[in-house]
């Protein structure tokens, strides 16, 4: 078996950015200080893109999968347990299809 230097290079020069990225973000950070209103606006930024993920494929699924987010939600909201939700969820979603087809 040969080894093509050029893909050999590729790789090795892929491998260095994709290390570059992760240790260079982190470390340029730690030397930042934020602002308590930037630290506060990135704290909903995790939530704000779970629910542009979600929420197009809840509304595309139909009744079903807007009843089990409302559900699902709810059951989040009141008992603060993200595992019940997703529980309340999932039966929700299968509850649903196999009343309403």
């Amino acid at each position: 078996m040969t080894i093509n230097l050029e893909v050999l290079l590729t790789i090795l020069g892929m491998a260095a950015v994709t290390y570059l990225t992760r240790w260079l973000g982190p470390f340029l950070m730690s030397r930042v200080t934020l602002s308590k209103k930037l630290e506060t606006w990135l704290s909903y930024l995790p939530g704000t893109i779970l629910v542009s993920l979600v929420l197009p494929d809840l509304i595309s699924s139909g009744v079903a999968g807007v009843i089990a987010g409302f559900a699902s939600l709810v059951a989040a909201r009141l008992s603060g347990n993200l595992f019940l939700a997703l529980v309340v969820g999932v039966v929700t979603v299968w509850a649903g299809r196999s009343l309403l087809g």
